[in-house]
C-alpha cells in the first residue's frame, strides 16, 4: 500500500520535523483504539517515554483510556477482593 500526503499538510507538519507525519498518524490510530500505545509507539518509531511526551505536548494528554476498561479494572478488583 503506497500513501501520498496531501501537499496541503506538508506546510503544517514540515515545522514539526520530518517524522511529523509518522507520530501524529499512529497517535491518531492509538486515540481512536485502534492500536495498542507500544504499537503507536513503534509505529512512530519512538521510545514509550518519548511517545508519551509527544502525545503530552500535541495532546494535553498521553494515555487513552476508555471507560469501559476502567469499569471492567474496577470489577475486576472487586472480584479479586471478594474471593479473599
Amino acid at each position: 500500500m503506497y500513501l501520498q500526503l496531501n501537499r496541503k499538510f506538508e506546510e503544517v507538519l514540515e515545522p514539526l520535523g520530518h517524522e511529523a507525519a509518522n507520530f501524529f498518524l499512529a497517535a491518531s490510530l492509538y486515540h481512536a483504539h485502534k492500536i495498542s500505545f507500544s504499537a503507536a509507539a513503534a509505529l512512530a518509531d519512538l521510545s514509550f517515554e518519548a511517545f508519551l511526551s509527544r502525545l503530552e505536548e500535541h495532546f494535553d494528554s498521553g494515555f487513552c483510556i476508555a471507560d469501559a476498561t476502567v469499569v471492567e479494572d474496577i470489577d475486576n478488583v472487586a472480584n479479586i477482593m471478594s474471593h479473599q
